[in-house]
């Protein structure tokens, strides 16, 4: 399994990407299936991970002076991702399927020097580098989106991906009484929005907490933390089972991506602890949930946010339980992919 080489694949995650890979890599571990994660240093060690760390590439003064040279960072991640395809396509190399699970175009763009099938799961709409790697065909890929609105984006070049939703394990996100604060969590960036789900609980006259990493600084400083007070607090970039307390102690889970959200993992997660979720209806989110579970607003609406907190928070937390067991399982998404590997190695 091939994943991200700048963020490490543990607690607390820095995305849901990364939340992503862990829980598929550790299922499928938990079933007896032997899986190497190839991430970056730092991740988990109950995951047999080989470090995405590469002997840094050594560009001369020469070749640095060209106009064309790329950021730093850029080139190492070019790097990491060369030499990893290039001892995968070894012969003697131990596997019987790559999945690659990273966003780097290279696994795709250099799946044809595999002796094995690739798995690729597209985490995003489409990017330029990526369906520049689509583009070339080398090699028959089987795509995965992670929703129908995902598989959508992408069908002008994958006619047919396959959609396997992302999922939660439910043990790890157990049902709450909520009753208290609104929640916001994810990365804090101005496309996720906090600064929107602060605006509208302070309509609507709820308390919110938001969790997770600061992923823009300048965005915080300026948009988020003037906002803060007894009514608005942010708590950090917190583990799992310091998050799921919150979430299931929550009376609801506010959710407001402001550009198209492949998939929504925060809200699996909520409708797992019984937490109902409002939310701007972009993306995929409204695959995650349904109108039993969730209220549902145009997007950017804070004023009819705010107007539906109340009317989210109302709705039925069993429902909200049972949603996720039926539509956001870990158990039926490893299934899903276990099949997929296996009917990837008969062709």
């Amino acid at each position: 399994m091939v994943a991200s080489c700048n963020y490490p694949i543990r607690q607390p995650f820095a995305g849901g990407l990364e939340a992503h890979t862990w829980t598929l890599a550790r299922g499928l571990r938990q079933r007896g299936h032997r899986v190497t994660v190839f991430a970056a240093a730092g991740s988990d060690p109950g995951l047999d991970v080989v470090e995405l760390t590469p002997a840094r590439a050594e560009i001369s003064p020469a070749a640095r002076r060209d106009v064309s040279m790329a950021p730093e960072q850029w080139l190492q991640d070019h790097h990491a991702y060369l030499q990893l395809m290039l001892e995968l396509a070894r012969p003697d190399a131990p596997y019987e399927v790559v999945h690659n699970n990273s966003l780097h175009y290279l696994p795709v763009a250099t799946a044809g020097l595999l002796s094995v099938p690739m798995v690729a799961t597209l985490h995003t709409p489409p990017t330029p580098w990526l369906e520049s790697a689509v583009q070339l065909g080398a090699s028959p890929i089987h795509f995965v989106a992670v929703s129908k609105h995902t598989a959508g984006a992408w069908s002008h070049r994958i006619a047919a991906a396959q959609v396997i939703n992302n999922g939660v394990d439910a043990s790890l996100w157990p049902p709450g009484d909520g009753g208290g604060r609104a929640i916001w969590s994810g990365r804090i960036v101005p496309e996720k929005g906090p600064h929107l789900a602060i605006q509208a609980a302070e309509l609507a006259g709820w308390e919110l907490d938001l969790v997770g990493p600061v992923g823009d600084r300048p965005y915080f400083d300026e948009e988020i933390r003037p906002r803060l007070g007894a009514r608005a607090r942010y708590l950090g970039h917190l583990n799992q089972t310091e998050l799921s307390a919150l979430v299931r102690a929550a009376s609801v889970c506010l959710v407001t991506p402001r550009w198209d959200e492949p998939y929504g993992l925060v809200a699996a997660e909520a409708l797992a602890s019984g937490t109902p979720v409002c939310g701007f209806d972009r993306g995929g989110l409204s695959e995650v949930v349904s109108a039993d579970v969730a209220v549902l607003v145009a997007p950017d609406d804070v004023a009819a946010l705010a107007a539906a907190i109340p009317k989210a928070a109302r709705l039925s937390r069993l429902a909200a339980r049972r949603r996720a067991l039926s539509a956001c399982s870990a158990d039926a998404m490893i299934n899903a992919y276990v099949e997929l590997y296996r009917r990837a190695g008969r062709r």
